[in-house]
């Protein structure tokens, strides 16, 4: 019978008794219970684990993350064992949090709750509205389609852009290549980015990228710290060009004492995206169906290195 390690105790309780595997609370550190019986493991969400541990474990055939990241894990994944992400459990959360940000950056919530917190009434201003705005979604899986449904009500023009182009759906007319980002960025007033962290992405927005957005533009990172050149953002937003809203840095988590905290028009939220209560449903949902397939000898949802 498949031996199942899932974080702690209150994670097996979530996921309930299953049909043919057992289940024993494993968080990768100190020694694991069945150490040569875990052939599937669950680390813990929002935590640096010692990914190195997972070659403790003779009989493991997945590592099923909680997490849609996979950089940091894929190279300590021991050879032949699938490692599969949580894509779709933060669709929700996340597409909420880049359209929380967007409106507050643009609409100065920032300001008001500085004042509130000096008793001050601000006087009236004209904010830049949401509504009419032309909103490109950079990275346009399952993440970026949820930002794109959301954002259907709010009377903006939408583009999408992925790594390459293709046809549409109910939610644009057509996907955009990146390769054409140089003639749509001057076209847009909020930019928001949602890839995951590659070669290719690293440090996509960069000077070129940034000078490129309108005068004014909001630039919206929900995706990782990396794909931005933080040293060319606080130039740009500082100098005034653009404005930032930022789930995600580099560094991260940003030291006290970097320009990033200090740079005018930038509004920074400590990389929360998927943290809500939509997580541990779809969370439990996506376990249950992994080990399902997994004890019935089915593919697997989501695996990120399939060779």
């Amino acid at each position: 019978m498949p031996v199942i390690s899932l974080p702690d105790r209150e994670w097996i309780d979530l996921v309930g008794p299953m049909a043919g595997v057992e289940m024993v609370a494993w968080d990768l550190m100190g020694e694991p219970p069945r150490r040569d019986e875990i052939s599937f493991v669950v680390p813990p969400y929002m935590r640096s684990s010692p990914w190195q541990r997972l070659a403790l474990l003779p009989a493991l055939r997945v590592v099923q993350l909680l997490t849609a990241g996979y950089e940091t894990v894929l190279p300590a994944v021991p050879v032949g064992v699938k490692l599969a992400n949580a894509a779709g459990v933060h669709d929700a959360s996340t597409a909420e949090l880049a359209v929380t940000l967007t409106l507050s950056s643009l609409r100065g919530i920032p300001a008001f709750v500085a004042a509130q917190e000096r008793s001050q009434w601000l006087p009236g201003q004209i904010r830049p509205a949401l509504a009419d705005k032309k909103v490109l979604i950079l990275g346009y899986g399952g993440i970026g389609m949820a930002i794109a449904r959301r954002l259907g009500g709010f009377e903006v023009k939408l583009t999408a852009v992925a790594s390459r182009a293709r046809g549409g759906d109910e939610l644009v007319a057509f996907v955009h290549g990146v390769d054409e980002l140089p003639a749509l960025l001057p076209e847009h007033d909020v930019v928001i980015v949602i890839v995951p962290l590659s070669e290719a992405t690293s440090r996509l927005v960069d000077r070129d990228f940034l000078a490129s957005m309108r005068q004014g533009a909001l630039l919206v990172n929900v995706s990782r710290g990396k794909v931005v050149n933080t040293e060319a953002l606080v130039e740009a937003a500082g100098s005034g060009r653009i404005t930032a809203a930022l789930d995600v840095t580099d560094p991260e988590p940003l030291p006290a004492d970097h320009p990033l905290w200090h740079t005018p028009g930038v509004l920074i939220s400590p990389h929360v995206g998927g943290v809500t209560s939509a997580f541990q449903p779809r969370a439990v949902g996506l376990l249950r169906d992994q080990i399902a397939a997994f004890v019935g000898q089915r593919p697997l949802r989501n695996v990120v290195n399939p060779d």
